[in-house]
């Protein structure tokens, strides 16, 4: 049977009984972080802190946190590979941010604006190099396996995204495999190393794997959505980067097809570089929305989310997985 999402009229979904479920975990995580991003180097902790202590939600290592939690496990191994878990994506974002030329993250000023691109990529390798040796003391090959394909996958990912960037014609499917490896395959190997230190059964492994992966296509889904949707202040970046990047997101994927001729040149322009001020962002959110293409996004995010939430049946009911249901609510429902 197919899980259901809170009705649009529920209680508004957040993240909170995840955290609440985790808090414990999450200051022991958070306390392997501190430790483990220190340098006798002293710009490499303040460009790390920067980003690290940023206000972001810390999604993913959370899901490695509620996964032990919901499959009983009632060791310590979880929390220096959530760090890792944690590294992995911040040195993903430092890297992305100087490829992208980004100058906000989450709000603020991005870290390559403040400290310059060369030492932002290399703090990037240095926290790379952490999660290694995290993932190395964790002792388990299987672990280190997992995560490091998710590392070489989001990679891929990024430069799949690269060369798609300013190809009007980048077609939904090359879109959504782009997404599930720089967004997905990160969501997918957090959850899944929680089962792997449990030493479980290979069904709640591949479970917990397709939750975080489903659960990730739907959260970029949505982030994508929030480009053309949002408020800067809501969001934590400002609204259009993506449309002034050129990055062939599903909601113009979309528009695009559904556009008149008229419409269809206007996107070929922008995605090209030749139609990006402010005017030319606000048409292209009429246009998003005028085509129901910012709707039909959140609706396949919404699918994505349901199979997120179905993959968590082969648990029995618990708190850990009434957490991670909500969890997959709220990354469809936010607003940021």
């Amino acid at each position: 049977m197919t899980a259901q999402i809170l009705p649009l009229t529920a209680r508004q979904p957040s993240l909170e009984p995840m955290l609440s479920l985790i808090a414990s975990d999450m200051n022991a995580v958070n306390t392997v972080i501190l430790d483990r991003m220190e340098s006798q180097i002293p710009l490499i902790p303040r460009l790390a802190g920067h980003l690290i202590a940023g206000g972001g939600k810390r999604l993913r290592p959370m899901l490695t946190l509620a996964g032990a939690a919901l499959v009983g496990y009632s060791g310590t191994r979880q929390h220096r590979l959530a760090a890792a878990v944690e590294f992995i994506h911040t040195a993903t974002l430092l890297h992305d941010d100087v490829v992208d030329g980004s100058e906000l993250r989450r709000g603020k000023a991005a870290a390559n604006i403040i400290f310059g691109n060369p030492a932002t990529v290399l703090v990037g390798d240095f926290l790379f190099s952490r999660a290694f040796e995290l993932m190395v003391e964790d002792g388990s090959l299987r672990v280190l396996k997992i995560l490091s394909n998710a590392s070489a996958v989001i990679a891929e990912g990024e430069v799949d995204q690269l060369t798609a960037q300013r190809q009007v014609e980048t077609s939904e499917e090359r879109y959504l495999s782009i997404i599930g490896s720089k967004t997905a395959a990160l969501f997918a190997a957090a959850s899944r190393i929680a089962a792997v230190v449990a030493e479980c059964e290979e069904r709640f492994e591949q479970a917990l794997d397709d939750y975080g992966r489903n659960l990730g296509v739907a959260f970029q889904l949505i982030d994508d959505a929030l480009d053309y949707d949002a408020k800067a202040a809501d969001m934590g970046k400002e609204q259009g980067d993506d449309f002034r990047e050129g990055k062939m997101t599903l909601p113009v994927i979309l528009a695009y097809a559904r556009g008149s001729e008229e419409e269809r040149s206007f996107w070929r322009k922008a995605v090209a570089g030749h139609a990006s001020d402010a005017s030319d962002l606000a048409r292209a959110v009429r246009l998003v929305n005028s085509t129901g293409a910012l709707q039909a996004t959140r609706d396949r995010a919404r699918h994505f989310a349901e199979r997120a939430i179905d993959a968590l049946s082969v648990f029995p009911p618990s708190k850990a997985r009434e957490a991670m249901t909500e969890a997959a609510q709220f990354a469809v429902a936010r607003g940021y």
